[in-house]
This record gives C-alpha cells, structure tokens and sequence, in this order.
C-alpha cells in the first residue's frame, strides 16, 4: 500500500508544494512547528532515509538545500534546522523548519493553526525564490 506522501506525490492527496523535480518533492508540513515547516521527501518510496543509496541520498540533501534556502530567504528567521525522525510515516523524509531557537525545533511544541490561505500564500512564496 503506497504511503500518504506517495499518494501526494501522484496527487490523490492535496498539499502546498514548494518544490519538486524528477526525483524529489516538498510541500509544507500541515501540523507545522513553525510557518514554512516543510517536508523534503524522494519520490521513490523508501521506508528509512538511510536505507537510500549513496547517491539518492546526496541528492536528497542537495535538493532539501535548496528548499532550505528558497524558505530563508522569505521567512523571517534565523536559520532553517533540518530533522531527521522518520517514525511517523513511512517513507524518508526531511523536516525543513524555520528557527529563531533550538526551542523552535521541539516536536512536543503546539503546532500551528493556520488557514489554507495563509498555507498557500506560504508555499507560492518558497515555491518563487525556489525557482529563481
């Protein structure tokens, strides 16, 4: 059974994207700890990060690189930090979360609330410095 980020990728689900290319995808966290928590995920469906090869995995942090700096560069923050936890779904993914504190990266933090208008108006801002 395909995971719900597969089933987001092929688009059976709907998300905010931020970015995508042939191999990989990003989209904002609905449950996000932060305005512009995203989520930087492979298309091809791998339970554990570390169980990508080599080069899949090079290419994953290179892309999630980019969405990291396209996300800097229109959310005020001081850094983006990068999380790896991969228990609650599975299929490898990064969490990209803007910071101002390590506090900031806490999971047990509240998520924010935000409309769907706000989540687009998020995700078509990373989305334009990510293709710039």
């Amino acid at each position: 059974m395909a995971s719900i980020f597969t089933r987001i990728i092929q688009g059976e689900i709907p998300c905010y994207k931020v970015a995508e290319d042939e191999k990989h995808f990003a989209f904002l966290d609905i449950n996000p700890l932060a305005e512009g928590h995203t989520l930087v995920i492979p298309k091809r469906e791998v339970d554990y990060l570390f169980d990508l090869s080599d080069d899949e995995l090079a290419s994953l942090t290179v892309f999630a690189k980019k969405v990291a700096l396209a996300a800097q560069s229109v959310i005020p923050c001081k850094r983006i930090g990068e999380c790896v936890m991969g228990l609650e779904v599975p299929h490898a993914h990064i969490h990209l979360i803007p910071m101002n504190s390590e506090a900031d990266m806490n999971f047990r933090n509240p998520k924010l609330k935000l409309s769907p208008e706000r989540m687009t108006e998020i995700s078509a801002k990373i989305a334009e410095a990510f293709n710039r």
